[in-house]
């Protein structure tokens, strides 16, 4: 059964750190990129960050570019996101993903978690 459970959301307060982990099984994942997306109330989903799970560089999206940064752990099969300097407006679902990844504007996803609630108080 594949699966991707995120875990590590919470509350925290504007300009605090926090990192979320995607544990990833049921399958090779050698082949696919790792992905975090967030959807906030009464917005659209919004690519957050990417990563090849192999070779390449990763990808981010725009309001988190310099703050966030994706990484993976191949032998726990776990990619994390680490969040830093977080605003109000980070405040949303973040949800794992897993398919294949070109750039932050051409991806397509296959997999994906149930998510992770962060919310960032001012």
């Amino acid at each position: 059964q594949v699966q991707l459970v995120e875990s590590g959301g919470g509350l925290v307060q504007a300009g605090d750190s926090l990192r979320i982990s995607c544990a990833a099984s049921g399958r090779t994942w050698s082949d696919y990129a790792m992905g975090w997306f967030r959807q906030a109330p009464g917005k659209e989903r919004e690519f957050v960050a990417a990563i090849p799970w192999s070779v390449g560089e990763p990808g981010y999206g725009g309001s988190v570019k310099g703050r966030f940064t994706i990484s993976r752990d191949n032998a726990k099969i776990t990619v994390y996101l680490q969040m830093n300097n977080l605003k109000p407006e980070d405040t949303a679902v973040y949800y794992c993903a897993a398919g294949w990844f070109d750039s932050p504007f051409n991806y397509g996803m296959d997999y994906w978690g149930k998510g992770t609630l962060v919310t960032v108080s001012s």
